[in-house]
């Protein structure tokens, strides 16, 4: 049901492409968009009691922006930054009510998504009054699709998997004159993803002043990846604020998509690649080619990897929509949950007790994780939650 690796990388070295000083820099630009407001950080206490941990803290981004989903954070940074290059001016200038003022004509830009990035992308370009062109992969939920042209943004369904319908966005923005704003970097395309991965170190700021007003600190993240873009942003500010030889980090993926596993477990330190349909309910984790912006980061400040099945996943969506008396509910989605399923099984199931004993999950343990979306997919999140879809047992 899982694979665990420790990471024989590991030396601690920071990035200074993800770092506390940019970290602030974001959030400052965030701070200023209309609905601005910290999301949640729930403390899961009788879930800590009934796991044998200190703490469980859950950072809830289906409260962002109104959008059930954390990826607008990047987008809209990423947007902000093209458009303050554009025009020569400091992001600190650009408001998104009033930006498309100083230009003669609305920009467009495309990006390919497995549905949270898209949505993100396409509420920025909205909200600056510019146009969005969205491609996403063969098998995309009809719900994400209308959730894109919902925010005004034309929408594409490819027959081919992640990894190509990001080729067929990039080759159609060269050909149109279209800016690309894909949150996975190749050789000669980084800035941008660059941008992005920074825009999601928002969320890292925030849970840093949470969690010290808890008067706490993490000893365990938990972190999931597709391509590993919000993972490295998120991670890479962690390290650089308390050392990353402080906690422990555990990123996670899907089975089918494990590029970041399989990268972590070669014998260089590599990036490997993933092929086929790369099929998961874990759709916004189901990427086959590593970041190769953030693999450094993760490679150089990552504990463990893991490689997860969707019943991982699955298990983390009931815990969390059906807490225990007195726990606060967090109605997450399947690339939300997966930390939280993965840290139920390791914690609770005796076949894990060596990896439990391993990562450190004991009375002393403050573990943090981020529920990166809500049910984004409503019917599948039925499915799971009240029918049992993918129950362990089975």
């Amino acid at each position: 049901m899982l694979k665990l690796t420790q990471n024989a990388f590991f030396n601690g070295e920071t990035s200074a492409l993800f770092t506390a000083q940019i970290a602030e820099q974001t959030r400052q630009f965030h701070q200023q968009i209309e609905g601005y407001k910290p999301t949640p950080l729930v403390s899961l206490e009788q879930l800590a009691a009934r796991l044998g941990v200190k703490a469980i803290l859950v950072k809830d981004e289906s409260f962002r922006f109104g959008l059930n989903a954390f990826k607008v954070l990047g987008g809209s940074y990423a947007l902000g930054k093209q458009l303050a290059e554009h025009l020569g001016v400091d992001i600190s200038e650009i408001d998104l009510k009033t930006v498309s003022e100083k230009l003669s004509e609305p920009l467009v830009f495309a990006t390919a998504t497995a549905g949270n990035h898209g949505t993100g992308v396409a509420w920025a370009a909205r909200e600056m009054g510019q146009k969005a062109v969205v491609y996403m992969p063969k098998g995309s939920p009809q719900a994400s699709v209308d959730r894109i042209k919902g925010l005004g943004a034309e929408c594409i369904v490819t027959d081919v998997n992640y990894d190509d319908t990001v080729r067929i966005a990039n080759q159609t923005a060269e050909e149109n004159g279209w800016m690309l704003v894909q949150d996975t970097a190749w050789e000669g395309y980084e800035k941008i993803p660059t941008w992005i991965s920074q825009g999601y170190m928002t969320m890292a700021v925030e849970a840093q002043e949470q969690v010290e007003e808890l008067g706490i600190k993490p000893t365990h993240i938990m972190l999931q990846a597709g391509v590993g873009a919000m993972a490295g942003g998120i991670l890479g500010y962690f390290a650089d604020k308390l050392g990353a030889e402080n906690f422990k980090t555990i990123i996670a993926e899907p089975r089918a998509a494990d590029c970041i596993y399989r990268s972590g477990s070669s014998e260089q330190g590599g990036m490997v690649a993933v092929g086929g349909d790369l099929s998961s309910i874990m759709a916004g984790l189901a990427c086959g080619e590593p970041n190769p912006v953030t693999w450094p980061i993760l490679k150089q400040c990552s504990s463990f990897f893991a490689s997860v099945e969707d019943k991982v996943s699955a298990t983390g969506m009931r815990v969390l929509g059906n807490p225990l008396a007195g726990d606060t509910k967090v109605i997450s989605g399947e690339s939300g949950a997966v930390t939280l399923g993965l840290l139920y099984m390791l914690a609770s199931r005796e076949d894990y007790a060596e990896q439990r004993q391993q990562l450190g999950l004991d009375k002393d343990a403050v573990i943090m994780l981020f529920s990166t979306e809500g049910d984004t997919n409503p019917v599948r999140y039925r499915q799971i939650v009240w029918e049992g879809m993918l129950d362990t047992a089975n």
